[in-house]
């Protein structure tokens, strides 16, 4: 199953058979709004705090995609999660309220891909039938946690990305219907220097090339392989940074679609969220309700998604270190198109 240096190939092909994605109110204005399964008008869903009303999204998305998969909780051998917040409370409080074997995980925003691989790993392995992938993220909560308190309404440098609001959760079986999980590349961790937490895109673009440029080595492949290659959270100014670092690795991205979800998921000409999206659930929303049902209706057929995350923590960050940076990818292909 190991292929290369740093890729799994799943002969099995595991097949997400159901999703769910929950948003908030900026997300459910954004460009691909139609696609979410449930928008919440209010940041704080009713509950006492931003992190209660993060952990609810995720319960939610939790318990819609067990529905949409036609199964009871009872079915779902393992719940694999993570998040932003410190100790991943968001994740491991849900699992709490859930009651599913639960494997907790951090990537930072790399968790959606890093989850789903895993997942994949288990069911692919024999280790599981069906497995339940997820994370979440909400603007207030990792404002508060790495930035500043919202109410204190400090000024962001064009280069800072708005944290999605929203949460994102996958069953992956044995079998069934759906898209198919068909190879995933762990990334390694890279650390440029980068010190500003208002620029993430460019600590974390050099992560996202290396792991592309990883699959492609593993797997022999070629970019034109993919209908669309897409990063999770390099918003504008980490996708202009890609893109020069691809043209200095000789790596063509002209044969194939590249795009990044932070820039997906916003309007960046009518909505104030500077150089675009981040957040755990930036990638995960993106591709659970929007990527997959283009692949539904046939518009993609083979896509590779790279999840990036900055692996900082408000301590770090207060000690002066530098910003190191992953990226995990994944293949993902409609089962009818698979080679």
């Amino acid at each position: 199953m190991l292929q290369g240096e740093q890729s799994w190939i799943f002969e099995r092909k595991p097949v997400i058979v159901s999703t769910a994605t929950v948003v908030g109110p900026e997300e459910g204005k954004g460009p691909i709004a139609g696609d979410f399964d449930i928008i919440h008008e209010d940041m704080m869903l009713e509950e006492s705090s931003w992190e209660k009303a993060e952990r609810k999204m995720m319960e939610e998305a939790a318990r819609l995609a067990v529905k949409k998969g036609n199964l009871s909780k009872g079915q779902v051998e393992f719940y694999v999660g993570g998040d932003l917040m410190n100790q991943i409370i968001s994740s491991s409080f849900a699992a709490r309220e859930l009651s599913i074997p639960y494997i907790g995980v951090f990537g930072a925003c790399s968790t959606s891909m890093e989850s789903l691989a895993l997942a994949a790993l288990m069911v692919n392995s024999g280790a599981a039938n069906t497995v339940l992938a997820g994370t979440c993220s909400h603007n207030c909560s990792a404002e508060k946690q790495f930035r500043y308190p919202t109410e204190y309404g400090s000024q962001k440098p064009p280069t800072a990305q708005f944290t999605v609001t929203g949460a994102a959760a996958s069953i992956v079986r044995a079998g069934g219907v759906g898209p198919v999980v068909t190879s995933a590349t762990i990334g390694k961790v890279l650390d440029l220097g980068i010190t500003d937490p208002f620029n993430m895109g460019a600590a974390m673009a050099p992560a996202a090339v290396n792991t592309i440029q990883a699959h492609l080595k593993d797997l022999n492949r070629d970019p034109s392989y993919y209908d669309l290659i897409v990063t999770g959270d390099l918003a504008t100014v980490g996708k202009d940074i890609a893109l020069e670092l691809f043209q200095e690795k000789n790596i063509s991205m002209a044969s194939t679609v590249f795009d990044d979800c932070g820039l997906m998921i916003f309007d960046r000409e009518t909505q104030s969220v500077q150089s675009g999206g981040s957040g755990c659930a930036c990638s995960g929303v993106v591709t659970y309700a929007h990527l997959l049902k283009k692949m539904k209706e046939g518009e993609l057929r083979k896509i590779l998604v790279v999840a990036t995350g900055a692996l900082l923590s408000p301590v770090s960050y207060q000690q002066g270190e530098s910003i190191p940076c992953i990226a995990h990818a994944v293949s993902i292909e409609h089962k009818g198109g698979t080679t």
